[in-house]
């Protein structure tokens, strides 16, 4: 644990320092979400270059399945740099994670074509997706952690700039997908646009590792004994806690992704133009970044599991009627309207779930609870929910199979609220 660094900060003193801790943890959560919006968002264009094949449906399958699989490197993550962080510490966990995620990057900017290197290029692309997915896969639990820990008498608020970040993130990456595809032809597009983006991620990462570097580690963290085997301690005493912080997390990863495929549903299933996605999912990141913060400072003063309840509840009773809409009358005015009240739902969600993941676990094996219950959530119901949503879509014949899906894992996350209401007694 290095504990040679800074003299502990106390954030209620100083909010110069509370938004530098602020920005340390949430920097590398943007970065993250950064990079896999951008492969999102252009799934379209990375499967003509990375996967061709003859019919353009099975490309599409091959990258966003290729998007899938990466995320089963983030469970190993959560093991290692999870428990990295209950060990030796938030701070130490948070530095070597953005290291990580600047070399998966960077593989992804400089990463030769099918047309050049011929098989070798899927292959390369799931080797830096996966190392990508093993990097993140500590971050969530390690940088939750570190905001809860410093922001003690505002868990809430500090914890929901996980996903304002995630929202900023979004917000920059929808602005370059809105701008690459009405500038750049195709031509443009394949053959260096598609580029442009991760460069801008690959810079942010030096900006995160200094910032990171200079930040305290948590005054909780440092009034504790450090547990030498959190997982072990995890799975075997706290697997309850597990279960019911993955299912908390499914409502949230399963909206953020159906937001995140719409960009391809907009150009695949309702034969609007590529930019018309990016310009909704603009909308709905605004509405995140903007949203979360207010969210967070909210479930401090009411508790976390009411807001959370009222918007899953929301989610199963609107979607249905929202995909009905949006495939009977398709057009950018409807498809930003879907996008807006989804992102508002998912941001309500959302906002209170980082500081209602903490509160289930204690100090000792926070992070490793976090992270791994994170990381299991998010691949199974996030990760491959784009290719579930589009092998939906071609098995039924029906636009529809989006909303089917989200209403399926609301329904799993309700029950995992009431029974840690009940359990744990989170409010």
């Amino acid at each position: 644990m290095s504990m040679n660094s800074t003299t502990v900060l106390a954030p209620a003193q100083k909010p110069a320092h509370m938004y530098q801790l602020i920005a340390a943890a949430s920097i590398g959560n943007a970065l993250e979400w950064f990079d896999l919006l951008i492969y999102g968002y252009f799934a379209v264009t990375i499967s003509r270059l990375f996967f061709p094949s003859a019919n353009e449906t099975v490309s599409l399958l091959m990258a966003l399945g290729t998007f899938g699989i990466s995320y089963l490197a983030r469970p190993v993550g959560a093991i290692f740099l999870g428990a990295y962080a209950d060990r030796a510490g938030r701070k130490a966990s948070l530095l070597l994670s953005i290291v990580l995620m600047m070399i998966g990057t960077f593989l992804m900017l400089i990463m030769p074509s099918y047309a050049s290197i011929g098989i070798l290029a899927p292959i390369c692309v799931l080797l830096a997706r996966l190392m990508q997915g093993f990097s993140v896969g500590g971050e969530f639990g390690s940088a939750t952690a570190f905001l809860v820990e410093h922001g003690s008498e505002r868990k809430g608020y500090f914890a929901s700039w996980q996903w304002a970040s995630q929202g900023l993130a979004a917000l920059i990456a929808s602005a370059f997908g809105v701008a690459l595809t009405t500038l750049l032809t195709r031509q443009q597009l394949e053959s260096w646009g598609w580029r442009t983006p991760y460069l801008f991620g690959l810079l942010i990462g030096p900006v995160g590792l200094y910032i990171r570097n200079r930040v305290a580690e948590t005054p909780e963290f440092l009034s504790i004994k450090p547990t030498r085997t959190p997982v072990r301690d995890l799975l075997v005493n706290q697997w309850d806690r597990v279960l019911l912080a993955i299912g908390a997390v499914v409502v949230s990863t399963s909206s953020n992704y159906l937001i995140l495929y719409m960009p391809t549903y907009a150009a695949k299933s309702l034969r609007l133009p590529q930019s018309t996605g990016f310009v909704a999912t603009l909308v709905g990141a605004c509405i995140l970044t903007f949203g979360a913060p207010m969210i967070g400072h909210w479930s401090d003063k009411v508790g976390r599991s009411r807001i959370m309840m009222a918007t899953t509840l929301l989610f199963l009773v609107s979607v249905y009627p929202v995909f009905m809409f949006l495939t009977a009358h398709a057009s950018m005015a409807t498809l930003i309207a879907a996008v807006a009240w989804m992102s508002l739902l998912k941001t309500g969600y959302s906002g209170a779930l980082p500081a209602f993941l903490a509160e289930c676990f204690p100090a000792q094996t926070r992070a490793t609870g976090m992270s791994l219950s994170y990381n299991i959530g998010v691949p199974i119901f996030g990760g491959f929910a784009p290719f579930y949503i589009t092998w939906l879509i071609v098995l039924t014949g029906s636009n529809m199979a989006p909303g089917f899906y989200m209403i399926f894992t609301a329904l799993l996350g309700l029950v995992a609220l009431l029974i840690a209401r009940a359990r744990l007694h989170l409010q």
